[in-house]
């Protein structure tokens, strides 16, 4: 017999694994299908960053700026883990924005999001702060601002955890190919053969959000979705200290150059028109040597594309409010609610808001479920980041006198992915023995176990590209000697 489900929800990205989530919490029963890997497109492809879009001012997104910043903290709280405050240095550039204007954004940016946690905007001198070594010698002053960085696509592995340990059943690997009205729910078909039941359908499909209305559900005009290619590239560290540059550019658009996993840079993003498969996105050479170039005309030292380490791209699909150029089109999340049974699809959204747009979701879908429970997700940690916001020392020297043969780099890599859940991965092990297989990087066979068994990795790649970024330390042997063990492990 078919299960039917109150909601069943297409798509495991950020926002398909929020709602999830929320709705699990609220007591509802919760099908999730995600065609391929949690995070495995445009959730993972982000520039990492919880930020209110301080460019986003200039577009007159108050609202949109506003429910962002206000978010920084709530998530910091939740998941302080895989989250934490960054400070970002924005050196002034006399051929653009104004002095003033920037000063009068970045009040506004201080005072629209009830900042607690974070300090606030200071100016500085560049000439003689040491924040200023790395900079062209023009660039003589500047500004210093909070914002949050987040490891995305643990950020949505850790909310589809909390989903599932709140009842949620998770499918990943699993596609959806049909979805038909049967006694006032819905029928779905999934590949290979299975079915399952909902009252209730959201689209949550990314880039795939209009397919699946026109592909699975059958509407005959979906929505026009407007798809935006951001590329970043990975390079060798590039400046000793731990903040993040953020940079004007002569054609409107800004970038970002932020410490990563301890001896990288990430450079990004680009903002270009896409019309291709979301699935091939990749950066172009174009897009490689722009970003060089945006970062270089600030920095005394030149980056070389040949010293790009590691380049990705992904496609936002956001709703086409008829902006002429990319960087324009609002990053505004839209919530379209229509038919009979219902079916909720989403369009656009940022990382930062994923919370605040379950929430609204949910607020349209109180008619179908009569008195259900109210919002809870703003004040509940994430698996893990049941400890406070800047506890993360504390935890790093308790796991590292428990577990004293471990090296400190990965005592600091295992607290900053599994927060209080640490010692779980870790067992009862006594030293490296214990913990099976070595693959590199500190990965160990007990822990790529915990994955698979808790978090839903199949592939080697899952693993070093999402569950973690180990794919820039392994070597190619390394990285072989992981994926066959996943394909013995498979059988």
């Amino acid at each position: 017999m078919t299960r039917l489900y109150d909601l069943a929800v297409i798509g495991g990205g950020i926002n398909g694994t929020g709602i999830a989530r929320d709705a699990a919490g609220r007591g509802l029963s919760v099908l999730l299908l995600e065609q391929g890997d949690l995070a495995g497109e445009t959730s993972s492809a982000s520039t990492k960053l919880i930020h209110g879009g301080l460019r986003y001012l200039e577009y007159y997104e108050f609202r949109l700026v506003h429910e962002a910043l206000t978010e920084r903290e709530i998530l910091l709280r939740a998941a302080p883990h895989i989250a934490q405050p960054l400070r970002f240095v924005l050196p002034h550039h006399a051929g653009l924005r104004p002095w003033w204007m920037i000063r009068a954004g970045l009040f506004l940016y201080d005072h629209m999001g009830g900042r607690h946690i974070l300090p606030p905007t200071k100016v500085l001198d560049l000439r003689d702060d040491p924040l200023g070594a790395p900079l062209r010698p023009e660039f003589t002053r500047g500004f210093e601002y909070s914002d949050c960085w987040v490891d995305d696509a643990r950020l949505v592995v850790l909310t589809a955890r909390d989903a599932a340990l709140r009842g949620a059943d998770i499918r990943t690997r699993t596609r959806c190919v049909g979805a038909r009205p049967a006694d006032g729910t819905w029928l779905l078909e999934l590949e290979g053969g299975g079915q399952a039941q909902a009252r209730v359908l959201v689209n949550a499909a990314g880039p795939w959000v209009s397919q699946v209305l026109s592909g699975v559900v059958g509407e005959a005009a979906p929505t026009r979705v407007r798809m935006v290619k951001g590329s970043h590239i990975v390079v060798p560290r590039l400046f000793t200290h731990d903040r993040c540059y953020i940079f004007q550019n002569a054609d409107g658009r800004i970038c970002f150059a932020i410490p990563y996993q301890e001896d990288f840079t990430l450079i990004g993003t680009t903002d270009e028109e896409y019309t291709g498969d979301p699935h091939a996105v990749t950066p172009t050479a174009e897009e490689e040597a722009y970003l060089c170039s945006a970062v270089g005309a600030y920095l005394r030292q030149p980056i070389d594309p040949a010293s790009i380490v590691w380049r990705y791209a992904g496609v936002r699909p956001l709703r086409d409010d008829g902006a002429s150029k990319a960087q324009e089109a609002t990053r505004d999340y839209v919530l379209e609610l229509a038919g009979t049974p219902p079916v909720l699809s989403v369009f656009g959204g940022k990382i930062t808001t994923y919370r605040r747009l379950a929430e609204a979701a949910m607020a349209r879908l109180v008619p179908f479920f009569p008195g259900l429970p109210g919002k809870w997700t703003a004040e509940a940690a994430l698996p893990g980041g049941d400890f406070p916001w800047d506890g993360a020392p504390a935890l790093q020297t308790a796991l590292g006198d428990r577990y004293r043969f471990l090296p400190e780099k990965t005592i600091r890599r295992l607290v900053h992915a599994y927060g209080t859940l640490a010692p779980e991965v870790l067992g009862e092990a006594q030293g490296w023995d214990d913990l099976g297989q070595w693959f590199g990087g500190g990965l160990t066979e007990r822990e790529v176990e915990w994955l698979v068994r808790t978090e839903w990795a199949r592939t080697a790649e899952d693993i070093l590209w999402r569950r973690s970024k180990l794919g820039l330390r392994l070597s190619e042997t390394e990285a072989g000697r992981l994926a066959a063990f996943m394909d013995r492990r498979a059988g």
